[in-house]
């Protein structure tokens, strides 16, 4: 997963104001979370072969087994907390009045 530096400046109106050093993309909040699905699908799929190919060959590469098993988990982790996040604020949406 990519997780792009932030910069900080001072906006028209004199507030704060975070800037990401990527331009602004269009894309939509579900293509994002699509692709960062994937994405952890893949890391898992490749923790997967990692430990298969790990019990067949022996351990002769664990560190790097390791390394991707701990990759797809915390890409999971993450992928779990931002599902989470999503979830509450919908349901503090419909909990509002109007």
């Amino acid at each position: 997963m990519r997780i792009d530096p932030l910069s900080t400046g001072i906006g028209e109106d004199g507030s704060l104001v975070l800037r990401s050093f990527r331009k602004a993309s269009s894309e939509s909040f579900l293509g994002a979370l699509q692709s960062k699905v994937q994405e952890v699908n893949a890391l898992q799929n490749a923790s997967d072969r990692a430990m298969q190919e790990g019990s067949v060959q022996g351990a002769s590469n664990i560190h790097e087994t390791m390394i991707k098993v701990e990759e797809a988990e915390i890409g999971l982790r993450l992928l779990t907390k931002v599902r989470n996040k999503a979830l509450e604020a919908y349901q503090e949406v419909m909990r509002m009045q109007f």
